[in-house]
């Protein structure tokens, strides 16, 4: 796609890769519009210079208010990314860990649905336009510690693939960008070596988005070691790796 001119709305930008990619696509020319919950951080980024919007990706009514006011107000919008998520560990052998699951699926995969949903007819009604979910290499290379998020961003992924099957013939391009572990605050970087820089992050993901057509897959260098784990016959290696994380959960050690 050409990100010099767009018109974008990220729900779930008011912090990390999404803010990064905010500040890129204006950067690069695109009006961007920022969606999140936090008040707050909302109007630090409209003195920035961002159109900005509530939005509650788990509440149906907080969806549609946020895409009536991003329409009325870019009613060229032609891109739309949801970024919305939230990361929970949970210990399976506690029952109580339910609530979180909850929370994480209502979030990651249904929140993806409901925004995709409030966007799509006028992006048909445009004949043109790309929607960009956002999965994690851990849905392809599971991290145990956080079992739902894995189950979740698994599902986006096939709800990805579906949806540009879907959408074939109306001229809505489906693109999949699929994270690393990214070092979006110093107590991340500080806790796992491993993760890419942010900014170096966001300029692989935007060489990537800004070919033609718009790869279905956006996968920078360092997720590929997920993304094909299987297929290289990495898999159960890597995942009894990352099963040593368990040792955290309360009880475990």
């Amino acid at each position: 796609m050409d990100t010099s001119n767009r018109t974008v709305f990220i729900a779930g930008a008011t912090s990390g890769i999404g803010l990064e990619l905010a500040r890129r696509f204006a950067a690069a020319g695109s009006a961007v519009v920022v969606g999140g919950r936090r008040t707050d951080l909302l109007g630090q980024l409209a003195a920035e210079g961002f159109a900005t919007v509530p939005i509650d990706v788990t509440d149906q009514d907080s969806v549609d208010r946020a895409r009536d006011t991003v329409l009325h107000g870019h009613p060229g919008l032609d891109t739309v990314v949801t970024m919305s998520g939230v990361m929970i560990p949970e210990d399976l052998r506690d029952p109580a860990h339910f609530g979180a699951a909850e929370r994480t699926i209502d979030t990651n995969l249904l929140g993806t649905i409901r925004v995709i949903d409030a966007f799509t007819p006028h992006l048909i009604g445009r004949g043109t336009g790309t929607i960009v979910t956002v999965t994690s290499g851990i849905g392809f290379l599971p991290f145990p510690l956080m079992p739902t998020y894995a189950a979740s961003k698994a599902g986006v992924h096939a709800y990805s693939e579906a949806l540009r099957a879907q959408l074939d013939g109306t001229g809505i391009e489906v693109s999949e960008l699929v994270p690393p572990a990214v070092a979006t605050t110093p107590e991340l970087a500080q806790s796992n070596p491993h993760a890419l820089e942010l900014a170096a992050y966001a300029t692989e993901v935007m060489e990537l988005l800004g070919t033609d057509p718009t790869p279905h897959e956006i996968l920078v260098k360092g997720v590929l070691m997920h993304r094909w784990a299987e297929r290289d016959g990495t898999y159960d290696e890597l995942v009894a790796q990352r099963s040593q994380a368990l040792a955290t959960l309360p009880g475990r050690r």
